[in-house]
Parts: C-alpha cells; structure tokens; sequence
C-alpha cells in the first residue's frame, strides 16, 4: 500500500459512520413520531384544537437532537469530557435545584419541569446525561481502585447525592433509580467482584418486600392514610379495587394491550386512546403500540431496543480506552433500563410510576438529551476505529 492509499484509507477511518447503530435510532425515532400523531391527535384536538400539536413539538425536539448528535458526533475527540468530569458532577447535583426558580412550572400535579426560551425542559434528563459523563472519567480514573471497598463505596455515595437531590427536588422517584442503576451498572463492568452486587440486589429486594409489606397491612386499617407511592403499591397488587383513582391509568393500559390480539387493531383504529387511558401519549405509549399493531408490533419494537443495546455494546468492546467503554456502557444502560421500566409499568409488572419509553414517548427534553448520549457513543465509535487505523 502506498502512501496515497494509506492517507485515504486513514481518511476513512478517522470520518467512520456507525451506520448500524444510526438506522436503528432512526426507525425508532421516524416510529415514535408516527405512533405518537396516532396515540395524540385525539387529545391534542381536543385541548389546543390541532391535532398535530404533539406531534409538531416532538418533530421539532427530534430535529433539534439529531442537529445535536450529528455535532457530538463529529466532535474532534470524546476524551475531552474526561476533562470535565467534576463540572458533570456539579451540573448533576444543580440542575434539580432549576425546579425551585422563577423558570420552573408545574404539570399534572408535579412540579418536574422549566421553561426557557418558550421550550420545556426536565432537569432531571440532563442530570442522568452528566452523570453518565462523571461516572465514566472518576471510575477510570480510579482504575483497579474502584474494585476496593473504598473506591466502591465512595463511586456509589456520590452516585447517590445526586439520585436524592432529584427525588427531594422534584419528587420523581423513578429519574432518581435510573441514576442509580446506571451507576450499579457502570460499576458491575468495572468491578470483578461481583458478590457486592448479589448482596446490592439482596437488600433491594428486601426494601422491595418491606414495602409491600407495610402497603399490604396498612390497607387492612385504612387505605386512605396511606403516602401515595404505597397506594400504588396496593393499586398494583389489587388494580380492580382502585379501578377509579389510582389504577385507573394501568387498567385501561391493559385493556388496551388485551383487545390488540396478535396483529392489533390497525394503525390509527385505537380505542383506549379516546379520552379512555390519560396521557396516553407520555408513559402509556407502548399499550397504544400493542393495541394498533399488535402482539406482533411490540415484539418488533422490543427487537429493535434490542438490537440497538447489541450495537451499542459493539460499540463498547471497540473502544481503546476504560473511560469510551464506561461512556458507551452508561449510555446502554440509561436505554435498556428505562425500556425494561417502561414496558413493566404498562404491563403492570411493576408499580406504576413515570417512565417514558425512549425515543417514542411523548418528551422534548427527553428526546434530545438521548440523543445527545447517542451522538456520544457515535464519537467513541468512530475515534476507535480511527485509532484502530
């Protein structure tokens, strides 16, 4: 190979496209808009007059995500977020505080979001973006000595600062365990021993029982005096006898996924989505999927998360470094876990809290803010290839 040959051949490493990884998160997002102005247009007419509202937003979000991945995508190396790895953890722990300025403005009885240049924007989504970044530099900076107690123990702590500050900020219980099992996970990559991950799933599972539990005796007395997040708990264990008020959301959910049968309805033929499950749009997006398209819809959709965590991981083992891999790891699991979530809460699986399946949900901030950590991942894969060259 001459010299020519080898400066283009270099030329094509260092622009290298992860083409893969980009169809998927295209299907997704061009399926999303499309369930979205079909789960939508009904409420969207209803309240503003214009059935294309949420999806006119959401298009605009989606453009404005892409521009910005394209941008960090092509960024000249993802190794200079190593360098603000303290200013992401700073960032972390402040944006929650935005909730208690003049910018702030509340929504369905939460106070969750701020408003800047008319655009709405969820603080906690940026929180679980920079976190991704400070874990990433502050574990491979500490190398082998995250494995001791010390360094294990001291990753977790700090991981935990911020996952409070947005549960005691803006009340979002399930942003706050994203952060937190983002971080676990980052850190089972990073750690060989794993019995203090069997012991960390020990003693969730029996904080998981206590609180069963107590939500299960204290029903026998009086239901009413219970704190809300345990009258869900009871609302997920006996729905049909919170039908009215709190399981009203997941019984329709299911109501929904049940009359889709195999194929589904037809796109656009929905019931449950008239006026039947609220905000069908935002968390409950997926029962509209499994009743318009089908058992075979939602499984196709489950595919295609499944095969962008796969590229993903690709992503992952390719890169040259500890602090690209964690990045990468960090961003599959802020998407596998809050997919798994999402289709849990719908499927009553789990109590119902707010979780959004990503790229399809109904969320500007949300679906910029991923798209961001999917435009970082693009940047490690190709600075790999080119260091590979």
């Amino acid at each position: 190979m001459d010299a020519q040959e080898r400066v283009r051949a270099r030329f094509k490493k260092t622009y290298y496209v992860n083409y893969g990884l980009i169809f998927i998160v295209l299907f997704l997002l061009v399926f999303g808009l499309i369930m979205l102005l079909s789960t939508s247009s009904y409420e969207a007419n209803l309240k503003f007059g214009n059935a294309w509202y949420y999806f006119k937003r959401q298009m605009i979000s989606t453009a404005a995500g892409l521009l910005v991945m394209l941008v960090v995508s092509f960024w000249p190396n993802y190794k200079i977020y190593k360098k603000v790895t303290i200013l992401a953890y700073g960032g972390a722990c402040a944006a929650p505080f935005l909730v208690k300025t003049p910018l702030a403005y509340s929504a369905n009885g939460a106070t969750r979001w701020i408003k800047l240049f008319g655009i709405s924007i969820q603080p906690a989504e940026i929180s679980k973006m920079l976190m991704i970044i400070f874990l990433a530099g502050f574990v491979s900076q500490l190398g082998k000595q995250v494995s001791t107690r010390r360094g294990f123990s001291i990753t977790l702590i700090m991981s935990l600062v911020p996952a409070f500050l947005i549960y005691s900020l803006t009340r979002n219980l399930s942003s706050a365990l994203i952060v937190i099992c983002i971080a676990i996970a980052m850190l089972f990559v990073s750690c060989p021993d794993y019995k203090r991950f069997i012991l960390l799933g020990g003693g969730a599972a029996c904080v998981a029982a206590l609180a069963i539990y107590y939500a299960v005796s204290s029903s026998a007395s009086s239901a009413d005096g219970l704190n809300f997040r345990f009258r869900r708990i009871l609302a997920w264990i006996h729905p049909e006898q919170f039908a009215s008020s709190t399981s009203h959301q997941t019984i329709q959910a299911l109501y929904a996924i049940g009359s889709g049968g195999l194929f589904g309805k037809g796109l656009g033929e929905s019931m449950q989505k008239l006026g039947f499950l609220p905000e069908a749009q935002n968390d409950m997006i997926f029962s509209i999927i499994c009743e318009e398209l089908g058992l075979f819809g939602a499984i196709a959709i489950m595919i295609m998360f499944m095969l962008l965590v796969w590229r993903l991981k690709l992503v992952a083992d390719s890169a040259t470094d500890m602090f690209g891999a964690l990045l990468v790891i960090g961003v599959l699991a802020h998407v596998s876990i809050q997919v798994i979530l999402n289709i849990a809460v719908v499927t009553n699986s789990i109590p119902n809290t707010g979780i959004t399946l990503p790229f399809i949900s109904y969320g500007g901030s949300a679906v910029v803010m991923q798209l961001v950590e999917i435009g970082i991942a693009l940047n490690v894969s190709r600075i790999s290839s080119a260091e590979y060259a």
